[in-house]
């Protein structure tokens, strides 16, 4: 079967469904699934209910409800579908969207994936809209949330935009429903809608830009040089998007030459970037990344449901609530890095690791772990390991890679899944970020062994890797 054909056979059987029970992960990506499944599942008349799991284990299965209602795991289930055979679920009552690495399993259960298609940069948010719209055509209104989901899972990062299925289907449907606007070519920066622009510029290293990139004065002499206004009259500074389209364009160009000056390349200066011009300007509601980050913070501070509430257009109580969340993980994100930074990492041939013990929730330690790359030594990926609250004979890994690296042969989802598996721990994600479980006792063992594995990559990719 196609992927067509598994998007229509995961439509028939939530639609023949007495009631459903969606399960979903707590990032922005899980968050944005169980928006669009609910939404579209209860337009249907059909009862539905919502559970949200950091990570599906066997710690967790618990909250997975025994009853007549059809099992919908979204961004997660594809790789522990063990844990549904153990818990003796049938076929009839389970369905997987997912975009993660499948795992083999006796019992072949009802599953809707992207990846064994080829289409690797699509979301789990993604699939869930183009079974959302199989469901009712009418659904072209969840195409936002499927963005969200799409970026926020750094499926936009690699190519600098979206691509395939998610750029031809999901955005042309918002673009067309009105809810998106598309900027084809527009500067690749974080903060666009909400930071005043000599800082967004300061926050990036994507590209890295010398005398810019870290560098809050640095980036505000630039901005005075070009002439650029960077203030209204009573005193605000200006935001990326508020500025004119000229302005926009004298930057870009002097950023480029700035680029070219050092000898840099300049192909991830401009990205494609997706805006929503019905949110209020100058928030983080106003653009795909920053929406995406709100509803990290919400579930990576355990209250999911209120980026969920978010998602279906709650701008009160809900939304106060994430932003006060989303300054609060800023705070603790920056303090974290902060603290990497300080401490320091040990350095082995093909990695570079560091444990923060229980200092920092184990929720919030990958992303951690990605912002550092930028200040230590970003040819090498980064593991973090922390404590598991609710089981201390337990470790959470998380591992952090750029593209580069990526493009030389690693696989950080491989390499975590494989080591881990090998001390009855379990781990998946993707190429570029990963995490894992192992037992406590097995930690420097562990990170000796995903040092062998990634070795073992670039020697499989041919020379030059190393």
């Amino acid at each position: 079967m196609g992927f067509c054909d598994d998007v229509k056979a995961a439509a028939e059987q939530i639609a023949a469904a007495p009631e459903v029970t969606i399960i979903s992960h707590i990032d922005a990506d899980g968050i944005s699934c169980e928006a669009i499944l609910s939404q579209a599942v209860s337009r249907l008349g059909i009862p539905v209910k919502s559970v949200f799991v950091r990570q599906l284990e066997p710690l967790t299965m618990p909250q997975v409800p025994s009853d007549s209602s059809l099992k919908v795991f979204s961004d997660l289930g594809a790789g522990q579908q063990n844990l549904m055979l153990e818990r003796e679920f049938m076929e009839k009552e389970i369905l997987i969207v997912d975009h993660h690495v499948s795992q083999p399993v006796e019992r072949e259960y009802p599953q809707v994936n992207c990846l064994p298609h080829g289409f690797t940069r699509m979301s789990a948010a993604g699939v869930s809209y183009l079974v959302a719209k199989e469901l009712d055509g009418k659904n072209t209104d969840l195409a936002k949330l499927a963005i969200i989901g799409n970026v926020g899972d750094m499926m936009a990062r690699e190519k600098c935009g979206l691509v395939g299925p998610a750029r031809e289907i999901i955005v042309e449907d918002g673009v067309r429903h009105g809810s998106v606007e598309v900027h084809k070519k527009d500067l690749n920066c974080y903060g666009t809608a909400t930071r005043p622009v000599h800082l967004s510029l300061a926050y990036n290293d994507d590209p890295f830009i010398k005398g810019i990139s870290n560098n809050p004065e640095g980036a505000r002499q630039f901005l005075k040089k070009l002439g650029i206004r960077q203030q209204t009259p009573d005193g605000r500074y200006y935001v990326w998007e508020e500025l004119s389209a000229d302005d926009r364009k004298t930057i870009i160009s002097a950023l480029a030459q700035q680029l070219m000056a050092n000898g840099e390349k300049t192909d991830r200066l401009l990205s494609e970037t997706y805006r929503f011009p019905g949110e209020i300007p100058r928030t983080p509601l106003r653009n795909a990344q920053e929406y995406a980050t709100l509803l990290n913070a919400c579930g990576r501070w355990s209250k999911p449901q209120t980026g969920s509430a978010i998602l279906r257009g709650d701008r009160g109580p809900a939304y106060r609530d994430a932003e006060h969340m989303l300054t609060n993980h800023r705070a603790i994100i920056r303090d974290l890095l902060q603290f990497i930074i300080d401490t320091g990492v040990k350095e082995l041939g093909n990695l570079q690791y560091l444990h923060v013990g229980g200092k920092y929730p184990d929720t919030i330690v990958g992303i951690g772990a990605g912002m550092a790359l930028s200040k230590l030594n970003s040819s090498k990926p980064i593991l973090i390991m922390c404590e598991v609250p609710e089981d201390r004979n337990l470790t959470k890994v998380s591992m952090r890679t750029t593209e580069r690296v990526v493009e030389r042969g690693i696989d950080l989802q491989q390499a975590l899944s494989d080591a881990s598996a090998e001390y009855g721990g379990g781990g998946g994600g993707h190429k570029i970020a990963a995490g894992a479980y192992i037992p406590k006792t097995a930690e420097e063992e562990f990170v000796h062994r995903v040092n062998r594995i990634l070795g073992e990559q670039l020697a499989a990719a041919g020379p030059g890797n190393r």
